[in-house]
C-alpha cells in the first residue's frame, strides 16, 4: 500500500488554514497545520513525506525567511507559495529562490488541489528514488538478503566482494530462480558506482525491434524514457537473458564495449539462463562478445546443493508469509525437513518461495502437508536416503539447528522458555546455538 503523503500548511490566519486543509483533506489528503513558520520547522525534517503550502506574510518569520530555511534543510521539497495580489514579484522571487509555484489570492481550491497532487507526486517520486539510491548504496543491506550458510553461499558473498571492487564486466551464470537479478544488485552496491545508475532489461521479453529500440535507441516519439545505454551512463546496466540478443543486436553492444575503451563508463552485468538447457553462454553468444562480458564470472549454486541453507531459507520465508497473513508458520517434522532437503528444486529459490507461502496457507487452514506439495509429476518424493543422497549428519544438523531456530522465534528470544520445551541444560543450548550461529539478540522483539 502507498504511503499517504502528508501537506503542511502554514498560515498564522487561523481561517485560512482551516480551509485550506479542510479542502485537501476532502481531497484525500493527510494535512498537518501551522500557526507560525518557527512552529512548521520543529516537524518538517529533511526527508519529510509530503509538501508544504505556506503564506508568503507572516509575522515573525515571513514565507521567503521560511523557504530559504526549507531549502537549506532540503532542497528538493515542494514548497507552494500563496501570494497577496501585490506580492506577484516576490513570488517570482520565491521561485527563483526554489519555491515549486504560488498561488494568488483569491484561488479557486480546484486549482489549489490540481497543484498539490502534482507537487506530491513530484515529491513521493524524490523519495522513491532517495529510498532505492539508499539501498544500493548499502552494499551491506542486499547482501544481508543472500541468505545462507553453506560453503557455496559463502564462496558466493567472497565472489561479489571481489568482483563488485573491479572494473570490468561481469557475466553470471545459474539456472532459473537462483536469484541472478539479486546477485547483480549486490555487485553493483558493493561496488565504487554504488548510488550511481543502475539499469535492468530483458533481452528475453521484447522482440528484435523493440529489444534494440529500447537498448541502443533512438526511442519512439511516444516513449517516456530513454533508451537503457543512455539511461545506465556512468553506473551499471544488467542485461538480462543476453542469449536472447540477436547477432545484429550482438554486434552492436560489442561495439559499445569496445567504444567505452578502459575501465568502462558503464557496466555490464550479463545474465545468462541456459544451464539447465544443457547449453552454455559460449554457445549463444559470438567469441568477442562472450571473452568481453566473461572476463570476470559468477555461478549461482542451484538450490538442491546448497543442504541446510533450504531449512534456513524456507523458516525466514514461511515466518515472513505467517505474518503477512496473520497466522502462525507451519511446524515441520524431522520427516518434512529430509523432503525439502532432498527435493531437486528445479525452480530454485523462487520455488521454494511458492511453496513457504502455500505451506502457510495451507497450515492456516488446517490441511495439508508440506510432502503434498513437493510432489513431481503426481509422484510423492522418495523416501529420505542416507547413501546416494546427502549424509544423514546433514539432515540431522539441519533439521536440529532449525527446531531450535523456530523454537527461539517462538519465545521471542526467552532462553529460559526454549531450555524448557526443548528439554536442554543452558550449557548445550549456547553451544548449539553457537554451532549453528544463532544469536539471541536476533530474536528479541
Amino acid at each position: 500500500m502507498t504511503k499517504l503523503m502528508k501537506i503542511a500548511i502554514v498560515d498564522d490566519e487561523q481561517d485560512m488554514r482551516q480551509s485550506i486543509g479542510q479542502w485537501l483533506a476532502l481531497s484525500g489528503y493527510d494535512t498537518e497545520t501551522y500557526g507560525s513558520a518557527e512552529d512548521a520547522l520543529r516537524s518538517i525534517t529533511p526527508d519529510y513525506p509530503g509538501i508544504v503550502i505556506t503564506d508568503i506574510r507572516m509575522p515573525g518569520m515571513d514565507g521567503m525567511a521560511f523557504l530559504k530555511r526549507l531549502m537549506g534543510t532540503d532542497s528538493s521539497l515542494p514548497v507552494i507559495m500563496i501570494t497577496g495580489h501585490g506580492d506577484v514579484p516576490m513570488a517570482v522571487e520565491a521561485m527563483r529562490v526554489g519555491a515549486y509555484d504560488f498561488l494568488e489570492k483569491p484561488f479557486n481550491p480546484d486549482t489549489m488541489s490540481q497543484l498539490a497532487k502534482k507537487a506530491v507526486n513530484a515529491r513521493r517520486m524524490t523519495l522513491d528514488s532517495r529510498a532505492l539510491r539508499k539501498e544500493l548504496g548499502d552494499g551491506g543491506q542486499i547482501m544481508k538478503k543472500l541468505i545462507g550458510a553453506s560453503p557455496a553461499m559463502e564462496r558466493l558473498r567472497e565472489d561479489i566482494l571481489d568482483l563488485g571492487q573491479a572494473d570490468g564486466h561481469v557475466l553470471i551464470n545459474g539456472e532459473t530462480g537462483t536469484g541472478k537479478t539479486l546477485i547483480a544488485h549486490a555487485l553493483h552496491a558493493v561496488s565504487n558506482r554504488a548510488g550511481k545508475r543502475f539499469v535492468v532489461l530483458s533481452c528475453g521479453a521484447f522482440d528484435e525491434q523493440t529489444l534494440v529500440r529500447r537498448l541502443f535507441g533512438p526511442m519512439n516519439p511516444e516513449d517516456a524514457q530513454l533508451p537503457a545505454v543512455e539511461q545506465a551512463r556512468g553506473g551499471t546496466l544488467v542485461l538480462e537473458d543476453i542469449e536472447s540478443l540477436t547477432d545484429s543486436a550482438q554486434a552492436r553492444l560489442l561495439n559499445l564495449i569496445n567504444e567505452q575503451g578502459s575501465p568502462p563508463e558503464t557496466r555490464i552485468i550479463a545474465i545468462c539462463n541456459l544451464q539447465e538447457q544443457n547449453l552454455t553462454c559460449e554457445d549463444a553468444l559470438r567469441s568477442d562478445l562472450y571473452y568481453r562480458l566473461a572476463a570476470l564470472s559468477i555461478t549461482v549454486p542451484p538450490l538442491r546443493q546448497r543442504g541446510k541453507d533450504i531449512l534456513m531459507l524456507f523458516t525466514q520465508l514461511a515466518d515472513q508469509f505467517a505474518e503477512d497473513y496473520g497466522c502462525d508458520a507451519p511446524e515441520v517434522t524431522a520427516q518434512e525437513a529430509a523432503q525439502l532437503m532432498q527435493a531437486p528444486w528445479p525452480g530454485n529459490v523462487r520455488q521454494l518461495i511458492n511453496v513457504a507461502e502455500r505451506a502457510v496457507l495451507q497450515s492456516r487452514r488446517g490441511s495439508g502437508t508440506i510432502a503434498s506439495l513437493l510432489m513431481t509429476d503426481n509422484e510423492e518424493m522418495q523416501p529420505v536416503m542416507t547413501t546416494d543422497g546427502k549424509p544423514l549428519k546433514e539432515y540431522v544438523e539441519a533439521f536440529e539447528r532449525m527446531l531450535i531456530d523456530n523454537t527461539m522465534r517462538r519465545h521471542k528470544g526467552s532462553i529460559a522458555s526454549v531450555m524448557d520445551e526443548l528439554r536442554l541444560p543452558r550449557r548445550t543450548l549456547n553451544e548449539k546455538m553457537a554451532k549453528y550461529g544463532l544469536q539471541r539478540s536476533d530474536y528479541l522483539r
